[in-house]
């Protein structure tokens, strides 16, 4: 992590200026496996304090095994408080029975092409996957909106920039550009701590 923050900050005063502010960065890996993805499911398109508590719903069920959620329907899982859509996306998870380990040792670009292969594991899921799970050094989430959010801000954009104009930007930060997304995500939260005082 600090390797990947010093050769950004090195590579774009933005980024330098953007470190002074919000180091130490946060690490935030956990573990892989279907539980993993289970979770990134929760996150979709909600809140982070919205799917911390789904999941921690699910997790109390035990359905973040596989065998608990082929054993169960997707009503079931509706009652913990999954949309109908994600209901199916994580019995389709446990359907797909997965080679977590073989994962591991995949190429970053393999993992995401197998996890996509999954309904409902869109590129998001799986980048957020290779990110935090398997602990990727290269992988941006550029359809992430508070990293969208967050580059327009440090980048003094006119807009937030497209899931495409991101992916493109990110490009030059390679081969860090997972320590380039946690330094936008901290800093997108720095500024919105920043806006809450007057």
């Amino acid at each position: 992590m600090a390797e990947g923050a010093d050769w950004l900050a090195a590579g774009d005063p933005r980024f330098h200026r953007a470190l002074g502010l919000v180091t130490p960065l946060p690490l935030r890996l956990r573990n892989d496996g279907f539980p993993a993805l289970v979770s990134a499911i929760c996150g979709q398109q909600i809140s982070v304090a919205s799917a911390n508590a789904i999941y921690a719903r699910l997790d109390a069920a035990e359905m973040n095994v596989p065998e608990t959620v082929l054993a169960s329907s997707e009503d079931d899982l509706r009652a913990l408080g999954l949309s109908r859509p994600k209901a199916r996306y994580v019995h389709a998870l446990a359907e797909a029975k997965l080679d977590y380990a073989a994962l591991r040792d995949l190429p970053s670009d393999q993992v995401i092409k197998t996890l996509v292969a999954v309904p409902g594991i869109g590129i998001w899921t799986a980048e957020i996957y290779a990110m935090f799970s398997l602990g990727r050094a290269d992988v941006f989430a550029s359809g992430d909106l508070a990293l969208q959010e967050g580059a327009r801000q440090l980048f003094d954009l006119p807009a937030r920039p497209t899931d495409k104009e991101l992916r493109t930007m990110a490009d030059d930060w390679s081969p860090w550009r997972s320590v380039a997304a946690r330094l936008l995500w901290a800093y997108y939260a720095h500024m919105k701590s920043r806006e809450g005082i007057r």
